[in-house]
């Protein structure tokens, strides 16, 4: 496992302090604000320690409240909703400096059957022979602030090779389209919550990018203002984060200085095992 990913694992673990109440420490990715990815992904953490292991999470749906300062740990709360025959409900507030910056509800479920259907996984190349995101970043190490490049350009737990590259130092419109392989940067254990906490981190990577493609806009324009405002993740089977899964994502609206974009995620033999949406600000400043 690399060092990274270790990292990345210790970051999702979180210290119980009292019953219902956990801690997690934060970390600093380079952006303006903490990482929504980490707080989603601490936040199903706390949840699923107040469960037993024969219910897994199906549904999460969370709100960005406020900017959180990745310069601070986090403290959650977890409020035990309802535990039912055959769903288990959990409220989740994510707190810093005494306020709420994210609240979150999870569902879990216990193994069931049913009827069964998916949509169709996009043709699209494999990741074999595609190069990284940093591999791409670095052919334009020197157009990033010497003070991000560390952060920018460094190993990442979370291993991604887009389809297609969009360069977002010279952004052109194009359609709201993006397809992305990604893995775990190693190997994980075998404890199958752990890899739903590790796609939940992963998830936050790359849909408000997909709503900015039409308007030639990019991340790094210090003039945007882009941030998170809602993340909703279904789970539908089981899955591995160390073994490739393909990212495909769309935008079908923007307007009012927000943007939406959905994402499915399939295994390489086609399996659907999660499905994504969000909302996010995508506002020019003058």
């Amino acid at each position: 496992m690399s060092r990274v990913l270790e990292d990345l694992l210790e970051l999702l673990k979180l210290e119980p302090i009292e019953e219902n109440l956990f801690r997690g420490r934060s970390q600093d990715l380079g952006f303006r604000q903490l990482f929504g990815g980490q707080v989603l992904g601490q936040s199903l953490s706390a949840a699923s320690q107040t469960l037993g292991a024969e219910r897994h999470v199906h549904s999460i749906h969370g709100y960005f409240l406020r900017p959180g300062d990745a310069s601070l740990p986090v403290v959650y709360t977890v409020d035990r909703v309802r535990d039912g025959g055959s769903f288990s409900t959990r409220r989740v507030v994510a707190i810093q400096k005494g306020q709420p910056i994210f609240t979150m509800m999870a569902s879990f479920q216990g193994q069931e059957g049913g009827f069964s259907h998916q949509a169709k996984m996009p043709e699209v190349p494999g990741p074999e022979g595609l190069p990284s995101d940093i591999e791409l970043l670095r052919r334009h190490a020197h157009r990033i602030p010497e003070h991000l490049r560390e952060k920018f350009l460094g190993d990442k737990p979370i291993e991604m090779r887009p389809v297609a590259y969009y360069d977002p130092f010279e952004p052109k419109s194009s359609e709201p389209l993006r397809h992305v392989w990604f893995r775990a940067n190693g190997s994980l254990p075998e404890d199958p919550q752990v890899h739903r906490y590790v796609l939940a981190y992963a998830s936050d990577f790359n849909l408000l990018t997909t709503a900015m493609q039409p308007h030639g806009a990019s991340f790094v324009n210090p003039k945007m203002q882009i941030a998170s405002l809602d993340h909703a993740l279904w789970f539908h089977g089981e899955l591995l984060m160390n073994e490739w899964l393909l990212y495909s994502m769309d935008s079908p609206w923007a307007g009012n200085s927000r943007g939406l974009a959905r994402g499915h995620v399939f295994t390489r033999d086609g399996r659907l095992v999660a499905s994504v949406a969000q909302e996010g600000l995508i506002r020019e400043r003058e």
